[in-house]
């Protein structure tokens, strides 16, 4: 069991959405904080708000987690100003909308840098150092699309399965060699942020009303609220699960998927078009 009061952790993408309610819940648990983000002014803004409340210890670092280099450079800052560093959180992510003949390839691969590679190279950066402490975990963030792969999202499901498949082998690894590295792949459904208001668009998609549909079903069957998945990821910190799922929607989607793995799409689509048109959307 990784203990949460006197650990410290790192997270990326904590200026919003999950990554800013996991900095105000860790805190509030007695953790020590360095948090990063591209945000600067946002994370700020989180670090004043958390010494409003807590006496923890915060450092802020500007990361675009798409930056090999940057990722090292935030690893070395954040060791220095927590030595007792254990937890790390790969959560900074980003969003594409548009078919896979919409998107170019230097878009899909700008986004599989960021929520694939952002993830490896995070991993790798802290791994030596997590390794030296007696108890130490790493949280890598996939999706309910590392699980079900819906059209209009090969780019960000490429990335995500991918997240699963190297923290699941990762963490095989991790355990044979009885490393005192525990590590939780995260599978969030339907959370209510900004990740859909804030994505990118394919340089094919010509309909400009698209995107504003996209952001509409998104909030239609987005249940779930940033605090309340954080508050279910440290509980899987602190539980030492390697799996942990996010929501009803992610619980019964994994199910289906399993029964069904290669006609679940036919039933989740009609499920979502009736909840999109109870929502009025």
């Amino acid at each position: 069991m990784t203990a949460i009061s006197g650990s410290a952790a790192a997270v990326t993408g904590a200026a919003s959405g999950i990554g800013r309610a996991l900095a105000q819940e860790l805190a509030a648990r007695g953790c020590d904080l360095a948090l990063a983000d591209r945000d600067e002014a946002g994370l700020q803004l989180l670090a004043a708000e958390i010494a409003k409340h807590d006496t923890r210890k915060v450092s802020t670092h500007r990361l675009d987690v798409g930056e090999p280099g940057q990722i090292q450079e935030f690893a070395s800052a954040a060791v220095a100003d927590h030595p007792n560093l254990n937890i790390v959180i790969n959560n900074a992510g980003v969003a594409l909308l548009g078919n896979f003949h919409e998107v170019e390839q230097a878009q899909m691969e700008w986004l599989i840098n960021i929520n694939f590679w952002g993830v490896v190279h995070g991993t790798r950066a802290f791994l030596p150092h997590l390794g030296r402490q007696r108890e130490a975990h790493i949280v890598n963030l996939s999706s309910l699309f590392g699980l079900i792969a819906p059209p209009g999202q090969t780019a960000y499901c490429a990335a995500k399965f991918a997240v699963r498949g190297f923290s699941e082998s990762l963490r095989h690894e991790l355990a044979m060699a009885k490393s005192p590295v525990r590590l939780s792949v995260v599978h969030p459904g339907g959370v209510l942020t900004n990740i859909v208001r804030n994505s990118r668009t394919g340089a094919g998609v010509t309909d400009n009303a698209r995107r504003a549909q996209s952001i509409d079903r998104f909030d239609a069957v987005a249940k779930t609220t940033p605090a309340a998945a954080a508050r279910r990821i440290i509980l899987g910190i602190e539980k030492n699960q390697p799996r942990i799922l996010i929501g009803n929607d992610a619980r019964v989607m994994d199910l289906l998927q399993r029964f069904r793995p290669a006609t679940y799409w036919a039933v989740l689509a009609k499920r979502i078009e009736k909840m999109a048109a109870r929502a009025g959307k």
